[in-house]
């Protein structure tokens, strides 16, 4: 889904772009590509995932 910004009354590019960067940020945008940046193996994504989920548990338990 692509992500469109509309100038509202007389806004200026920087509003315009400060707008758009937060609606990037919003939707995760911005994490997406740095995750896909590279490419990540199956097995460290596995691996990733699972470090998480125990990270979770742990705080979880406090």
């Amino acid at each position: 889904m692509a992500i469109r910004i509309k100038a509202r009354g007389s806004e200026s590019v920087e509003q315009m772009l400060r707008r758009f960067k937060k609606l990037c940020e919003k939707e995760g945008l911005t994490k997406e590509v740095k995750k896909r940046q590279y490419y990540e193996k199956p097995s460290e994504r596995r691996r990733r995932d699972d470090r998480k989920s125990a990270a979770r548990v742990l705080r979880g338990g406090r």
